[in-house]
């Protein structure tokens, strides 16, 4: 059982937290909110029940996960014997920079601090660090108790040895660690889901298809195969000879698309009003929240199903 310490408990901070009490360590929750822990873990106690029904709590009890849960309304106590330091903070550099100081001053010289950014390089915020080689970034997919994948990515002076402690210790709950090799604006993910949007958004703008259709375009397509193997072996599978197969018989066509790719769409532009038009009809405002719950309740099945999948027919 590591020590954890969850610093900023808010969306990603609770999340964070089930993932690693779920995998036995103990948590202890701070926010420069007084208030925010304890709503976190009255959040966690709301959705412990649904994951217990579909067996998400890797055998374990709602209570024993709850237990391992603890409020620190001091810093230095909430970093006290820590092992694992995740960082939860807004996503401005100059809050990034003032929290790792003070962690890099509190937290014991063995940590490994971490931190969920999704958009700021780990260089811009540990690069004035004294242990700034213990100081990398684990970017989640929100939320991580039920989306595994997360990216560990390194500034130039991350240690290797922190690299593989932070790898070992995802897999060690559950997760599925992306190791980049090195920091990219973007990272791994945002890049990907980047791409997507960009030509979600122009074809929309250029009048070839609604905002529905796209949707349904990965929602009853692609995604179907997304949700259990990566673009590489999709392509490998979809050739009879694998993926230099494929390469040779459909580069052509994507070179041609690439070319047609490159310009941008304001996303901001008057296609907004009917995309937003489109999206309030299928979800009024005021069921925006319900329906986060639903995504969540459905993310909680895909997981039971893949798991049971994975059991039964391999991975």
């Amino acid at each position: 059982m590591a020590r954890v310490a969850i610093i900023g408990s808010g969306f990603i901070g609770r999340a964070w937290a089930i993932a690693f009490a779920r995998a036995g360590h103990d948590v202890a929750l701070w926010d420069q909110d007084p208030g925010a822990p304890g709503k976190a873990i009255d959040f966690i106690a709301s959705v412990l029940p649904d994951l217990a029904a579909n067996d998400l709590l890797d055998g374990g009890k709602p209570d024993a996960l709850l237990a391992r849960l603890r409020i620190e309304r001091d810093l230095a106590a909430a970093l006290a014997g820590a092992d694992h330091v995740q960082e939860n903070t807004p996503e401005r550099l100059d809050v990034k920079k003032a929290v790792f100081a003070e962690l890099e001053r509190l937290a014991p010289q063995s940590a490994v601090l971490a931190s969920s950014s999704s958009a700021l390089l780990p260089s811009l915020f540990t690069k004035d660090l004294v242990g700034r080689a213990r100081c990398l970034v684990i970017h989640p997919l929100n939320p991580p108790y039920l989306i595994p994948a997360a990216e560990i990515v390194p500034a130039p002076w991350t240690s290797p040895d922190i690299v593989e402690r932070a790898r070992a210790f995802l897999v060690e709950a559950g997760q599925a660690p992306i190791v980049m090799k090195r920091e990219l604006d973007g990272f791994v993910m945002n890049r990907l889901q980047g791409a997507l949007l960009e030509e979600a958004f122009r074809l929309v703008a250029d009048g070839y298809a609604t905002a529905e259709d796209v949707d349904i375009g990965i929602r009853e397509g692609l995604a179907l195969r997304w949700s259990f193997m990566g673009p590489f072996e999709t392509i490998d599978l979809n050739a009879p000879s694998g993926v230099r197969d494929y390469v040779e018989r459909y580069q052509g066509l994507y070179e041609n698309l690439f070319k047609q790719m490159q310009r941008r769409v304001d996303w901001a532009g008057p296609w907004l009003e009917d995309i937003e038009r489109a999206r309030r009809a299928k979800t009024p405002a005021d069921r925006l929240v319900e329906r986060q719950r639903w995504r969540d309740r459905r993310l909680m099945a895909l997981a039971a199903h893949k798991r049971r999948a994975a059991r039964d027919i391999g991975v």
